[in-house]
This record gives structure tokens, sequence and C-alpha cells, in this order.
């Protein structure tokens, strides 16, 4: 069956979004695919995925973002979430230092589960609570230095850096 004209695209990309449960996940899926926001988002139950189709160094890509649970108890869907993925963005809270804590055993999962040329960035979301930060950016850059991790600061309330994180994992695979 042939694809209509407004779905074609030169790559299809699948990036996963992982991380602990509240580090706003959701968040980043839905202002990088929909422009959106949303104050009052529920946890995450197994996993979601949606699209954007947008340009990339002249070429038409169509990124799949998949959201998952980061509650543990959702944790079995690993090896098939993980399947296929180019991407993954490593996200934590900046409010909150047991998400950063976290960091290295969702790296670890991820590193066992996912294809070995996996591009992984981390991600320190919610910097618009200026005044509630614990998490140093120095204390992320170096760890993403360490772990050979590219790395960005976000907020998906005020849309800071999500479409440059979004850009910089997917321009990755193109050229």
């Amino acid at each position: 069956m042939a694809r209509r004209a407004d779905e074609e695209y030169d790559y299809l990309f699948k990036v996963v979004l992982i991380g602990d449960s509240g580090v706003g996940k959701s968040n980043l899926l839905s202002r990088f695919t929909r422009n959106e926001f949303c104050l009052e988002s529920k946890s995450t139950i197994g996993v979601e995925f949606a699209t954007r189709t947008l340009q990339v160094e002249g070429r038409t890509v169509k990124a799949q973002i998949w959201d998952t649970a980061g509650q543990e108890r959702y944790r079995a869907i690993t090896s098939a979430y993980y399947r296929g993925a180019l991407g993954a963005l490593l996200v934590y809270d900046v409010t909150k230092p047991t998400t950063f804590e976290n960091i290295s055993r969702w790296l670890k999962e991820l590193r066992d589960h996912a294809d070995s040329n996996i591009n992984i960035m981390l991600i320190g979301n919610k910097t618009d609570l200026k005044h509630l930060r614990a998490v140093a950016t120095e204390d992320a850059q170096g760890f993403a230095e360490k772990e050979g991790l590219s790395f960005i600061e976000t907020s998906a309330l005020e849309a800071t850096n999500v479409e440059k994180a979004f850009q910089t994992i997917l321009r990755r695979y193109i050229g």
C-alpha cells in the first residue's frame, strides 16, 4: 500500500524518553510533537508515543518519540521499548536530586537493552523552577562528559531548548 503524499519522509527515527516518574518526560513529548504543555499531566501508564515530521539538514524526518512510565512496576517493557531506537533522552528534574542520582541506573538499563550505537542525551528538565534548583548544571555536565553523553537543560513549560534537544539527537544520523 502506497503512502499518502503528506506522509512522505526520508528518515524514520525512534527516540525514547527515560527517567524517573515526574521528571517531565510526557510534557517534553507533548511540547515537541504538539507544542502543548499540561500542568495537570498524570503519570504515564505503560508506553505512549507520538510522531512529528520535520526538516533536519534539508531532509524530511519522521520522529517517533516514545514515552514510558518511570515507575518500577512498569520496568518489564524494557527490551521491546528500546528495540530500534536511534536516540534516547535521559531526563531528570533539576529540582529533585534523587532523579539525577538515579540517572546512572537508567543509563545502565539503556546500555543493557538498547542498540550499542544509540545516541544518548542527558536532559535536565524544569529549568523554569530556578528558585527550586537542587542539581547544579556543572554536576550534570561532568556526568555527561564522563559517560560520553551530550547534555542540555530544558523547560517543557517555557519551551526552552526542547526543539534544540530533539533536533540535536536527530541531526546525528543525517549527513
